[in-house]
This record gives structure tokens, C-alpha cells and sequence, in this order.
């Protein structure tokens, strides 16, 4: 019915993009920090996919700098065209989900945590779209950055499995890769959902309304 949007682009098929990056704004528009790297020494990166970048983005950013958020941002990974722009992500031709990056203090907020915010804040069973969204653009996805966040993510996984098999709920069909290269989405993504840009704007977030167990995860029970 969507046709080939739903099927992953080959490599060799993919869109060629640009060896200039897209400009992106050197502030958050909420918290205020930086938004690109370098990050300050300490801090963690989370990268993840988890339908529209906009509602995905906020529900991290409300979290707030208290709870140990650094900034977050939006943009495209897990595929293979560089330095794509939002018109040819969304053709399917480029292989990358719309992510959200998020840089926190690992001695105020645990990874887990953070996880704990993917998993609840989607539906991570609906394959290549979330709700009426619907594409490659929009699967869920993990992208891990070193070996300790992969158990993690896979442990968390295994976990919240447990519980929608409970409530029943399909089987997750998020991908756990590794982190390759984060591509900054345009300026006016970036915190779209912000009181100054578009408060009221579209939120395609939903989820299952099941509780990740965070410690069941970490406790390995």
C-alpha cells in the first residue's frame, strides 16, 4: 500500500547527499547548552529513533538539565546517504531513521534511564512507521555508542519484551546498532516543538502505555 517506503533502500541505491554538512543552531532552544560537539567532558551520548524526531526530542528535553540533561538534538542516522536534507530522508532513498541525540550527566541520569524514556515514549513493535506516520524514516532504533550501552539496550529490550508479551503486545522490532554518523537535521527541526517555534505543532509520539522495568533490566531478573 505505501510501497517501496516501507522496504529499506539498498545501499546502491541510496540518494548520494553532499559532503557539506547542514547547518544546525549552535544553541538549544530550551536549555540553552550546545548543541553540537564537543560535549562537556563527562558526559554521555544516546542516540535512538523512535518515530517524528519532534515529540521524540521534547520528551527528553523536558526532562531538564535537574534530571541530568546536557541537550538534545534531532537528525538522521542508521543509513548510508551523508549529510542528508529532511525532503530526502523522507523519500525513503537515504536509509536513515529521524533520531534524536541525547547528551546527559551519567552521575545524574543512568543510560538505563534514558531508555526507560525510549521504550515507554513509542511503540517499539510497528516496524518501518509509528502510527499514521509510516516509512523507513520512522522505525525504531537504538544506536549504541560502546559495548556497555549495547548490553544495556539488548538487557532493556529483553525486559520490556517480557511485559508486552504480558499486556499482549506484538514483538519489538527495534534495531540495536552501532552509532555511526549523527547528521544534524535542519534549524528549523531542532527543538520544533519549543514554546518560541511551535508549541501546538504536530506529536505523533505514542506508546503502548506499558511500564518499562528499568530494574528488572539492570538486575538481569
Amino acid at each position: 500500500m505505501f510501497g517501496q517506503k516501507v522496504t529499506m533502500v539498498e545501499p546502491d541505491r541510496a540518494l548520494p547527499g553532499r559532503e557539506t554538512p547542514l547547518a544546525a543552531p549552535p544553541r538549544h532552544e530550551v536549555l540553552g547548552t550546545q548543541l553540537t560537539p564537543p560535549y562537556p567532558e563527562g558526559s554521555e551520548v544516546a542516540d535512538v529513533g523512535m518515530g517524528c524526531f519532534w515529540g521524540a526530542e521534547r520528551a527528553f528535553w523536558r526532562l531538564g538539565a535537574h534530571n541530568g540533561i546536557i541537550t538534545t538534538a534531532v537528525g538522521y542516522a542508521g543509513g548510508y546517504t551523508p549529510n542528508p536534507t529532511y525532503e530526502e530522508v523522507c523519500s525513503g532513498r537515504t536509509g536513515h531513521t529521524e533520531a534524536v541525540r541525547v547528551v546527559f550527566d551519567p552521575e545524574r541520569i543512568s543510560y538505563r534511564d534514558v531508555l526507560k524514556v525510549f521504550w515507554e515514549g513509542h511503540d517499539p513493535t510497528q516496524g518501518m512507521r509509528q502510527g499514521n506516520d509510516v516509512g523507513t524514516q520512522y522505525r525504531s532504533m537504538i544506536l549504541y555508542h560502546g559495548e556497555a550501552q549495547r548490553a544495556a539496550a539488548e538487557e532493556s529490550r529483553e525486559a520490556f519484551q517480557r511485559v508486552l508479551d504480558r499486556s499482549g503486545h506484538g514483538t519489538i522490532t527495534t534495531e540495536i546498532v552501532p552509532a555511526g554518523e549523527f547528521y544534524f537535521a535542519e534549524g528549523y527541526h531542532q527543538q520544533y516543538l519549543s514554546d518560541a517555534k511551535n508549541p501546538n505543532g504536530y506529536c505523533g509520539l505514542g506508546g503502548t502505555g506499558a511500564s518499562c522495568p528499568v530494574g528488572v533490566a539492570r538486575e538481569g531478573a
